[in-house]
């Protein structure tokens, strides 16, 4: 009974407790509601003071709006510009301070890159109508803008939308720069947001006079000048400062299209455009009609360069690796260099001339407008690089930065890496037949299968569901492992690119470029070696001394595939040549291996080739990556692979592919009368002196040399005035490191 009284009072004072702490809450809620109506009222009464209506509501609205939409836009451009400043760097106005003079193999001059530090003609010596007539034609307000010529932008916009094509371009001289400076010539929205950002920001960080004189010491201006100093020099034989007006105004028209305008190959065209830039500085107000009345009169005649073509794209791609040498410090403080490459520039003029004829005769009925090509010797000295149809109308190096899918010409990979497991040899039976990888079904060109056959004729016939089932092969039944492997081989080879791990990547869906095709495929053409293209034979400093050598200081080709296994590979992709998809491509007397490649919807169409002493890479296309008509690796590719093939090969000593016998007779002497590279006068090449005789000479010379600074030093004859500018002509002309062949 006493237990059930103490219960209870505890029970009742819970209770009382429970109904104590909900009164509170109930007053405490009801205390906030108030308070929040009482504050609420009271900030009512506060923002009636400034409610608006009528026109001052829609102004106030249209600014809040604009507010809003600012601070999305800034956080937007904010997001965008941290791509293009990645661009810059600490040293970038000193990036491009080399003075580079390229030799080709046998020591002739064929360009330059860089700035040349010349400084008796600076920017205060620039004739007043020269710039006075660039800025007519390229940017009018130049000094008005803050690096986007908006009025400009819009106007061309404008033109562009009623012409329905491409009239006028709305860069300003900033934005060029911007583009010289950092960026390539991609044609891409990510380029064009870039270089608006860099615009503004060089505006920033220069002056305008210094953005000036650095476009017009930088501008490619055709014939493999850069800058007005150069293209002076190269189109009118004289200084920039010695200009007339007609001249000034012909110099200018070049920087819209300097191939197209360049004199020594249009000079028509180059008059009339010159009439336009003289035009224009009138409109400008730079000058009144009677002043330009004699430049119209009496319009500039250029140098006669019996239009000999430059080799800008080797160029450009020997410039950056001297950039890549003198980054990594292997060049010294000397920013005057003279490289000797290993251009041969007989053979890349034919290149040119062979792919232009080629797209000329062929391209519009295979609906193909570009083309790209390297020709390089198994160990990587390049000897050819063609990057497209059109150097002035477009710097865009498609053999080493354009991405495109080879197609077949991958599976190469794919079966070198089968051989390499040990469980596959040519002679091996594989099932040609349809397959699937989930939802993913392959089928080979034409529809049709082959049931069974031996491995290398697989890979002469390309077959597409073979390649496939070898990847499942290769990863004992994975997929995904198989293909690990196969990008494996790949990048060691030389493949450089992303190489995205799809279902499809047997068959070639992965992006390469040309120039990374023909370095692994070297790997085929020298026994399984590793060994990176390379351009640069040796450079000299500005006193003439050799400071870098490719023998002496690069590093050593690096066995990566047993000799056995690349023999193998060799005399499976020789069949492909011989007998499956790539005959058009066969030389005479010469062992030719390779590998055709065409992609879906014939939007590439490729053929890498190669022989004991050269390897060439060639692909056919479209810049805007539209389909060609029915064209296929087989045809056009392989065509034209064979014509610049047939000529590289006259005149050397013909090499043997691995694990092939040495070639009976050698190709001493040029083509005979009948063959496809004989018949036309034009395609013969011109005898030139082999690399062993090069040697020779220069070792001649360089004694020669020795004796004759003995004989100064002992006081027995006096020492020559320019001795150091002729040392600086001939230290990297001759001697060892030329690469064989051709």
């Amino acid at each position: 009974m006493f237990d059930g009284l103490r219960s209870s009072r505890l029970g009742r004072k819970i209770a009382r407790g429970l109904l104590a702490f909900d009164a509170y809450v109930d007053s405490q809620l009801y205390a906030s509601g108030q308070s929040a109506r009482e504050n609420y009222a009271a900030f009512s009464a506060f923002m009636d003071r400034f409610h608006i209506a009528g026109w001052r509501r829609v102004l106030n609205e249209l600014a809040c709006e604009t507010m809003t939409i600012g601070i999305g836009v800034g956080l937007v451009a904010l997001v965008l510009a941290g791509p293009a400043f990645l661009e810059t760097s600490d040293d970038w106005l000193k990036q491009q301070d080399l003075s580079v003079t390229f030799l080709d193999r046998y020591g002739q001059e064929v360009g330059q890159r860089g700035i040349k530090h010349d400084d008796s003609v600076s920017f205060d010596q620039l004739p007043e109508h020269l710039i006075q007539a660039v800025l007519a034609t390229e940017d009018r307000r130049f000094f008005e803008h803050f690096g986007i010529d908006v009025i400009g932008t819009m106007r061309a916009l404008t033109v562009n939308a009623r012409a329905n094509t491409v009239v006028q371009g709305g860069s300003s001289i900033t934005q060029q720069l911007a583009k010289n400076l950092f960026l390539s010539n991609k044609r891409t929205l990510e380029r064009k947001i870039k270089e608006a950002y860099l615009a503004v920001w060089l505006e920033f960080r220069l002056p305008k006079r210094e953005i000036l004189r650095l476009y017009l010491d930088r501008a490619y201006l055709g014939g493999g000048a850069f800058g007005v100093q150069a293209a002076a020099e190269f189109y009118f034989g004289k200084s920039v400062r010695d200009l007339s007006l007609a001249e000034a105004a012909m110099m200018a028209g070049l920087f819209k299209a300097p191939t197209k305008y360049a004199p020594h190959v249009n000079l028509p065209a180059a008059r009339a455009r010159a009439n336009d830039v003289l035009n224009n500085m009138v409109d400008a107000g730079y000058l009144t009609e009677g002043q330009i009345y004699a430049a119209l009169r009496n319009p500039a005649t250029a140098v006669d360069r019996n239009r000999d073509a430059s080799p800008d794209w080797y160029l450009d791609y020997a410039y950056d690796e001297v950039k890549k040498l003198a980054e990594a410090k292997k060049l010294g403080d000397d920013r005057v260099l003279t490289v000797r490459t290993a251009l041969d520039a007989g053979l890349q003029k034919h290149a040119d001339a062979t792919i232009e004829d080629q797209l000329r005769q062929y391209g519009k009925g295979y609906h193909a407008s570009q083309s790209a090509m390297v020709v390089v010797e198994p160990l990587g000295a390049l000897r050819a690089m063609v990057g497209g149809r059109d150097y002035g109308a477009s710097q865009f190096n498609r053999a080493t930065d354009a991405l495109r899918q080879p197609g077949s010409s991958f599976k190469p990979f794919v079966y070198l890496t089968a051989l390499m497991t040990g469980k596959f040899k040519p002679t091996t039976i594989v099932v040609d037949a349809p397959i699937c990888i989930g939802n993913w079904c392959p089928h080979n060109y034409g529809g049709s299968y082959a049931g069974s056959l031996p491995l290398v004729n697989a890979l002469a016939r390309s077959l597409n569901t073979v390649a496939v089932r070898l990847s499942i092969a290769i990863g004992d039944g994975s997929p995904k492992a198989g293909r690990a492997k196969i990008i494996d081989t790949a990048r060691r080879m030389g493949l450089t690119t992303p190489l995205v791990d799809t279902v499809s990547l047997p068959i070639g869906a992965a992006e390469v470029t040309v120039v990374d095709m023909a370095s692994a495929y070297c790997t085929f053409a020298n026994g399984g070696l590793r060994a990176p293209p390379y351009s640069a034979v040796e450079i000299a400093n500005s006193r003439g001394e050799v400071i870098y050598r490719h023998d002496r200081d690069a590093p050593p080709p690096r066995r990566i595939i047993e000799a056995d296994t690349i023999a193998t590979m060799d005399s499976m992709l020789m069949q492909v040549v011989l007998a499956g998809t790539a005959r058009k491509a066969q030389l005479d007397n010469i062992d030719v291996a390779g590998k055709t490649g065409t992609t879906n919807g014939y939007k590439d169409a490729w053929f890498i080739g190669f022989t004991g002493n050269y390897v060439g890479a060639i692909w056919f296309g479209n810049d805007d990556d539209t389909s060609m008509k029915n064209m296929t690796g087989g045809s056009l590719p392989a065509a034209t692979w064979h014509e610049v093939m047939a000529y590289a090969h006259q005149g050397i000593e013909l090499k043997p592919l691995p694990g092939r016998p040495t070639p009976v007779a050698a190709a001493a002497e040029p083509l005979a009368a009948g063959s496809s590279a004989a018949t036309d006068g034009a395609h013969r090449r011109p005898a030139t002196l082999s690399v062993r005789a090069v040697e020779v000479l220069g070792g001649i010379e360089a004694a020669m040399k020795a004796s004759e600074k003995q004989r100064q030093e002992a006081g027995l004859v006096s020492r020559p005035i320019d001795e150091g500018a002729k040392g600086r002509d001939n230290a990297v002309g001759r001697g060892k490191g030329a690469g064989g062949g051709g």
